[in-house]
């Protein structure tokens, strides 16, 4: 089958779960045979160019024509049958941070050395101030994302609407009006991919013009694969899609991505709880630090560690401070590649408080490095984790309970381990791509298309 598949994020130019999802669900879909087209709202870099080959970069013509427009299009050593489109588009940078972390210099060497090493030297870079897909509130969108998308919208026709492919496959909102645009143009069957609503990002209230824009394509889509039974029930609940129409893909893992980083003496004697994630309301940090704050009346050998950044990471700073605990909070801004993998290592416990999370890839992550998780009741990926600890966001004594019984019960840490890294052998992407597959089948025969 030949897919055309629009999305925004793609390593190596990767700041969250997306960019996450889209690698892992190409990879699987390439491994099975499948011819990919992969269109990015963005040339390639070319200092990350050792690993790709670019075919034919053009020229651009002046604004508002319509028969090309600036693009490369590239392979990868990795993949074997999946194409890379990279379309000019202002939508580069789509969230921006407004809460600088430059008070991860708290960081301290007597402290945890290791930590200082990288999450200094992090935050300290452009790259610690970036944030991933699904900001906290519309707020967090930086420039004109809308007219942004629309533009995308446009290059994406004129670079595909001669492409050969079978089905159009559209990640999140920011693609759905290019989605729309090229199924319109060829007949083809649209498949939206849902991996956040804007419920999910700001809670009530929303951005009216994202979410018309949401619904708009999931109704103009043939087929809807939510990331979860959790995202299933709002897309059918709050956008008035059909439960048929909406099919679940649950997102996976690949072990062998997060290599295996030695962490000798990071922890003199201290215990480390993780929360890694973007600091905004969607992630629930308020909840973290409040149970940091029970938790250290229990035990005192304890650093909680705030990895990421977001438009509430300065609050956070200061509500460590005002509960007192501040010395005990460390902020390591915006991590990425093996600093993560890293990071989930010296955890003792990673702890998921989402208000809203859609799945959740995170815990996955954290259980492949051999780290217990402690996941809200409100996250997709609770759906199909037994071996894990789980409880109401808002619930902040069972929330330092639970924590506090981790970090005291060597038999309870041991068992979450040993059956956690047992139950995600089954959560993969190949079974990801397997019921893509299925929903691009069933698509086609909704639109009476022949199959492949």
């Amino acid at each position: 089958m030949r897919i055309l598949m629009l999305g925004w994020e793609f390593p190596p130019f990767i700041s969250g779960g997306l960019g996450t999802a889209c690698y892992g669900l190409t990879r699987a879909l390439d491994a099975a045979g499948h011819e990919v087209i992969f269109v990015l709202p963005r040339p390639v870099d070319r200092s990350f160019a050792s690993h790709v080959r670019l075919l034919s970069p053009e020229s651009p013509l002046p604004e508002g024509e319509e028969v090309a427009v600036a693009a490369q299009r590239y392979q990868r050593a990795d993949f074997k049958h999946t194409t890379f489109i990279a379309a000019p588009s202002a939508m580069s940078s789509t969230y921006t941070d407004t809460s600088p972390v430059g008070e991860a210099g708290s960081l301290r060497e007597e402290e945890i050395t290791s930590l200082t090493a990288f999450g200094a030297a992090q935050a300290a870079s452009a790259d610690a101030v970036e944030l991933p897909p699904g900001g906290s509130s519309s707020s967090d969108y930086g420039g004109d994302v809308i007219n942004d998308a629309q533009r995308y919208a446009a290059l994406v026709l004129a670079l595909c609407r001669n492409e050969r492919f079978d089905v159009i496959h559209a990640h999140d909102w920011m693609t759905y009006p290019a989605g729309l645009a090229i199924a319109r143009a060829t007949n083809h069957p649209l498949v939206v991919h849902i991996h956040s609503t804007e419920f999910d990002r700001s809670g009530e209230n929303v951005n009216q013009r994202v979410y018309d824009i949401e619904r708009r394509g999931m109704h103009g889509a043939i087929g809807v694969i939510a990331v979860s039974e959790l995202t299933k029930k709002i897309v059918v609940h709050r956008y008035g899609l059909s439960r048929e129409k909406v099919h679940v893909c649950y997102n996976g893992i690949d072990p062998g991505s997060m290599p295996d980083v030695a962490t000798e003496g990071v922890r003199e004697g201290d215990k480390i709880v993780l929360f890694l994630g973007r600091i905004t309301m969607q992630k629930g940090p308020e909840y973290f630090i409040a149970a940091a704050k029970r938790v250290l009346e229990k035990v005192d050998n304890v650093k909680f560690v705030v990895a990421g950044s977001g438009d509430m990471a300065r609050h956070m700073i200061e509500l460590a401070a005002k509960m007192g605990i501040g010395h005990k909070v460390l902020f390591t801004g915006f991590l990425r590649g093996p600093h993560v993998s890293r990071i989930f290592r010296m955890a003792d416990l990673y702890v998921m408080p989402s208000v809203s999370e859609p799945f959740g890839i995170a815990p996955l992550e954290a259980i492949s490095q051999d780290t217990p998780v402690l996941i809200s009741k409100q996250s997709g990926v609770s759906e199909v984790l037994t071996h894990a600890l789980k409880v109401d966001f808002w619930d902040i004594d069972q929330m330092a309970d639970k924590i506090v019984a981790v970090l005291t019960r060597p038999p309870l840490s041991k068992t979450l381990r040993s059956h956690g890294a047992f139950e995600i052998r089954s959560l993969t992407w190949e079974g990801a791509a397997t019921r893509c597959e299925q929903v691009y089948t069933w698509s086609q025969q909704q639109l009476g298309a022949p199959t492949a």
